[in-house]
Protein backbone atom coordinates (compact mmCIF):
# COMPACT_ATOMS: atom_id res chain seq x y z
CA UNK A 1 0.00 0.00 0.00
CA UNK A 2 1.20 3.64 -0.59
CA UNK A 3 1.61 5.80 2.14
CA UNK A 4 3.00 8.65 0.76
CA UNK A 5 4.11 10.17 -2.82
CA UNK A 6 6.48 13.26 -3.18
CA UNK A 7 8.39 15.06 -5.58
CA UNK A 8 10.67 18.24 -5.99
CA UNK A 9 12.17 19.72 -9.10
CA UNK A 10 15.33 22.05 -8.21
CA UNK A 11 17.30 24.47 -9.88
CA UNK A 12 20.95 23.74 -10.01
CA UNK A 13 22.29 26.93 -10.37
CA UNK A 14 20.35 28.40 -7.78
CA UNK A 15 22.03 25.52 -5.67
CA UNK A 16 25.61 27.04 -7.41
CA UNK A 17 24.71 30.09 -6.63
CA UNK A 18 24.07 29.13 -2.57
CA UNK A 19 27.04 27.46 -2.24
CA UNK A 20 28.74 30.51 -3.71
CA UNK A 21 27.21 32.36 -1.35
CA UNK A 22 27.40 30.26 1.80
CA UNK A 23 29.52 27.42 1.27
CA UNK A 24 30.12 24.92 3.94
CA UNK A 25 27.93 26.55 6.38
CA UNK A 26 25.03 25.65 4.18
CA UNK A 27 26.29 22.29 3.04
CA UNK A 28 27.23 21.26 6.69
CA UNK A 29 23.17 22.57 7.36
CA UNK A 30 21.15 20.44 4.57
CA UNK A 31 23.61 17.53 3.78
CA UNK A 32 25.01 14.53 5.67
CA UNK A 33 28.33 13.23 5.31
CA UNK A 34 27.45 10.49 3.39
CA UNK A 35 25.81 13.45 0.23
CA UNK A 36 28.93 15.59 0.90
CA UNK A 37 31.61 12.79 0.24
CA UNK A 38 29.46 11.89 -2.74
CA UNK A 39 28.85 15.34 -4.19
CA UNK A 40 32.84 16.30 -3.50
CA UNK A 41 33.77 12.81 -5.65
CA UNK A 42 31.63 14.24 -9.05
CA UNK A 43 32.60 16.40 -11.48
CA UNK A 44 29.42 18.91 -10.55
CA UNK A 45 29.03 18.78 -7.14
CA UNK A 46 26.14 21.26 -7.28
CA UNK A 47 24.33 18.79 -9.49
CA UNK A 48 24.61 16.09 -7.43
CA UNK A 49 23.69 18.09 -3.94
CA UNK A 50 20.56 20.07 -5.77
CA UNK A 51 19.28 16.25 -6.61
CA UNK A 52 19.65 14.87 -3.13
CA UNK A 53 18.09 18.71 -1.99
CA UNK A 54 14.77 17.67 -4.37
CA UNK A 55 15.10 14.13 -2.70
CA UNK A 56 14.61 15.80 0.92
CA UNK A 57 11.76 17.91 -0.41
CA UNK A 58 9.73 14.89 -2.22
CA UNK A 59 10.63 12.93 1.00
CA UNK A 60 9.00 15.76 3.75
CA UNK A 61 5.94 15.71 1.23
CA UNK A 62 5.86 11.89 1.04
CA UNK A 63 5.72 12.39 5.17
CA UNK A 64 2.91 14.42 4.42
CA UNK A 65 4.60 17.35 6.80
CA UNK A 66 6.85 19.09 4.04
CA UNK A 67 9.98 20.90 6.21
CA UNK A 68 7.86 21.92 9.10
CA UNK A 69 6.77 19.58 12.49
CA UNK A 70 10.13 19.72 13.43
CA UNK A 71 11.67 17.51 10.63
CA UNK A 72 15.58 18.69 10.26
CA UNK A 73 17.19 18.22 6.38
CA UNK A 74 19.79 16.19 8.12
CA UNK A 75 16.89 13.95 9.27
CA UNK A 76 16.65 12.40 5.51
CA UNK A 77 19.89 11.52 3.63
CA UNK A 78 20.46 9.87 0.53
CA UNK A 79 23.10 7.40 -0.62
CA UNK A 80 23.76 5.10 -3.11
CA UNK A 81 23.91 1.11 -3.02
CA UNK A 82 26.84 -0.38 -4.71
CA UNK A 83 24.73 -0.71 -7.94
CA UNK A 84 24.35 2.98 -8.08
CA UNK A 85 20.56 3.24 -7.05
CA UNK A 86 19.77 6.03 -4.23
CA UNK A 87 18.05 5.08 -1.10
CA UNK A 88 16.46 7.44 1.55
CA UNK A 89 16.91 7.15 4.62
CA UNK A 90 15.64 8.86 7.91
CA UNK A 91 16.80 10.05 11.43
CA UNK A 92 15.15 11.85 14.11
CA UNK A 93 12.08 13.26 13.57
CA UNK A 94 11.39 11.98 9.98
CA UNK A 95 11.80 8.34 11.38
CA UNK A 96 9.16 8.79 14.24
CA UNK A 97 6.90 10.15 11.55
CA UNK A 98 7.32 7.62 9.60
CA UNK A 99 6.56 5.14 11.86
CA UNK A 100 3.62 7.28 12.99
CA UNK A 101 2.04 6.80 9.33
CA UNK A 102 2.52 2.92 8.99
CA UNK A 103 -0.11 0.31 9.82
CA UNK A 104 0.62 -1.53 12.87
CA UNK A 105 2.23 -5.47 10.92
CA UNK A 106 3.38 -3.57 8.07
CA UNK A 107 7.29 -1.95 7.04
CA UNK A 108 7.50 1.08 5.46
CA UNK A 109 9.90 0.99 2.38
CA UNK A 110 11.11 4.05 0.71
CA UNK A 111 11.64 4.57 -2.98
CA UNK A 112 13.50 7.12 -4.29
CA UNK A 113 14.84 8.34 -7.61
CA UNK A 114 16.97 10.91 -9.67
CA UNK A 115 17.32 12.65 -12.73
CA UNK A 116 19.11 15.96 -13.63
CA UNK A 117 18.80 17.92 -16.83
CA UNK A 118 21.00 20.84 -16.49
CA UNK A 119 19.89 23.29 -15.15
CA UNK A 120 17.36 21.44 -13.41
CA UNK A 121 17.50 18.47 -10.79
CA UNK A 122 14.16 16.35 -10.03
CA UNK A 123 13.53 13.41 -7.32
CA UNK A 124 10.49 11.22 -6.63
CA UNK A 125 9.93 9.57 -3.55
CA UNK A 126 7.58 7.09 -2.82
CA UNK A 127 6.68 5.53 0.52
CA UNK A 128 5.18 1.80 0.54
CA UNK A 129 3.94 -0.26 3.45
CA UNK A 130 4.27 -4.11 2.86
CA UNK A 131 3.03 -6.56 5.28
CA UNK A 132 5.67 -8.02 7.78
CA UNK A 133 6.01 -11.72 7.12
Amino acid sequence: MILGIGTDLCNIERIEGTLQRFGDRFRDRVFTEVELRKARSRPHEAATLAKRWAAKEACSKALGTGLRMGIAWRDMGVSNLPSGQPVMRVTGWAADRLRQMTPPGHEAILHVTLTDDHPWAQAFVVIEARPIA
